[in-house]
């Protein structure tokens, strides 16, 4: 949250700094205008008018990949971002967030012959930064309509609605208690991927639309909520998820233990400079990875994950693992922390290796302690990075929303909840996804609002 103060250690950087990039030194830099070009020409142009493209197939958004790379390839870098914005209106964000690895980039038929697969989310990149710098408008609105919507969170999902419905004619509202765009992108995102840019010339170009941004307006209290409710025609939940889950670990108070929201945040907004020289992070999410590289940026000597399965179970993508591998992190499979011991600060964490069982709910294997197996982690610090805790008490406000597990239901082909004049997409309802699975659940809750819309007229 703006303003969270971070606790931690100021020891000097340590050589793990030489081993990888600076704090907010991008993992992937922007292509030059000649790479760009030499990369365009590389792409097979898939697909035609019988067969979508696997990659374009593979892209949550949509987007016409081999027509956007087509035209970088001809030097029409207006018309690549045309074709990219016409289904992401975060296509500059999301060149940079996505995991086209394990995406778009996954299925290039040059991967699957052997060779290196186009660089897509470089390419998208280098076609939107130049349009965005430029100021170009992309999206025509429609004849203005009378309907109201509120948009509830500035976060991706939320922005791309809000975007969408103000092309289809409605005037729309966005509320955030935050200061700035973007959500989680904006703060919880690693600074390696995104620092901040594009999501200011984004979210002026979804402003241009007509999208009326409300920042720094908490909607924390019901009355709030009532009276947003009570001048719009139909609602957008793009609240995400809360907080990071609480964690019932004996020291987790002492100097030192940190969440991981906060930490992104803290370092994103510069209020890091060091961590100490060795590192835990227990979790096993593409969060938790992110954070333990950002440690190792931050000079960390010694960054270890603490995860209860195996590098199988891990939900995180495979790439990313390996990446953090690559840089030095390390992994203590099949642990679980006990407790945090220090006194004035931590000192180290008491852990007890696991075996797995049978099955869980999840469908991995559930972990068991091995009695007697109990070890201590010397570290400077340990970042708790397992997962967010659903919206729950704010839901409650809200008529006839049925949850399951804390999350939104929603009718997937149009993203309304069981209370008909709310709709709902991204993190709320997937419990934490992609951006641009954010991207094409506000598609679909756009279409479905305007549906709900015309049918009571």
């Amino acid at each position: 949250m703006p303003g969270a103060s971070v606790s931690v250690l100021t020891a000097a950087p340590s050589p793990a700094e030489h081993r990888v990039g600076g704090i907010f030194d991008e993992l992937h830099p922007a292509l030059t205008p000649p790479a760009a070009l030499f990369e365009a020409h590389r792409c097979l142009q898939c697909g035609g008018p019988y067969a979508t493209a696997p990659c374009t197939l593979a892209c949550p958004a949509g987007i016409d990949v081999p027509a956007f790379i087509a035209a970088i390839g001809r030097g029409d870098l207006t018309k690549a971002a045309v074709t990219i914005f016409a289904e992401n209106l975060l296509g500059g964000t999301c060149s940079r967030v996505c995991p086209v690895e394990a995406l778009c980039q996954s299925r290039c038929v040059l991967e699957h012959e052997g060779r290196r697969p186009v660089e897509i989310g470089l390419l998208q990149r280098h076609a939107t930064d130049w349009a965005l710098a430029q100021g170009i408008k992309f999206r025509t609105v429609a004849k203005p309509k009378t309907a109201r919507v509120a948009v509830i969170g500035a976060g991706p999902a939320g922005m791309v609605c809000a975007g969408e419905l103000a092309i289809l004619g409605y005037r729309v509202t966005v509320y955030d208690a935050r200061e700035d765009f973007g959500g989680l992108v904006r703060y919880a995102i690693a600074p390696y991927r995104q620092q901040r840019e594009p999501l200011p010339q984004e979210a002026r170009l979804i402003a241009e639309l007509g999208v009326d941004f409300h920042l720094g307006f908490a909607v924390d209290r019901i009355e709030r909520l009532r009276s947003i409710e009570a001048e719009a025609d139909a609602v957008f939940l793009g609240v995400g998820l809360g907080d990071d889950i609480d964690v019932r670990y004996r020291g987790k108070e002492l100097p030192g233990v940190l969440k991981s929201l906060a930490f992104i945040e803290a370092v994103k907004l510069g209020r890091v400079d060091h961590v100490g020289h060795r590192v835990a992070v227990i979790g096993d999410g593409n969060t938790a990875i992110d954070v333990a590289r950002e440690a190792l940026r931050l000079g960390a000597e010694e960054v270890t994950m603490i995860y209860r399965r195996t590098e199988a179970e891990m939900p995180a993508y495979q790439h990313e693992v390996e990446e953090a591998r690559e840089e030095g992190v390390q992994f203590e499979w099949l642990a679980n922390p006990i407790q945090f011991l220090g006194s004035d600060h931590l000192q180290a964490i008491e852990c007890q290796h696991m075996r797995l069982g049978e099955p869980d709910t999840s469908g991995r294997r559930r972990p068991e302690p091995v009695p007697g197996s109990e070890f201590v982690l010397p570290v400077d610090t340990a970042i708790l990075a397992m997962g967010q805790k659903p919206r729950v008490e704010f839901f409650a406000w809200i008529d006839g929303l049925i949850l399951d597990d804390g999350l939104l239901k929603i009718d997937p082909a149009t993203g309304q909840t069981t209370n008909p004049k709310y709709f709902s997409g991204g993190d709320a309802v997937n419990g934490g996804a992609t951006v641009v699975e954010a991207v094409r659940a506000a598609k679909i809750a756009a279409r479905g609002i305007d549906g709900y819309l015309r049918h009571r007229v």
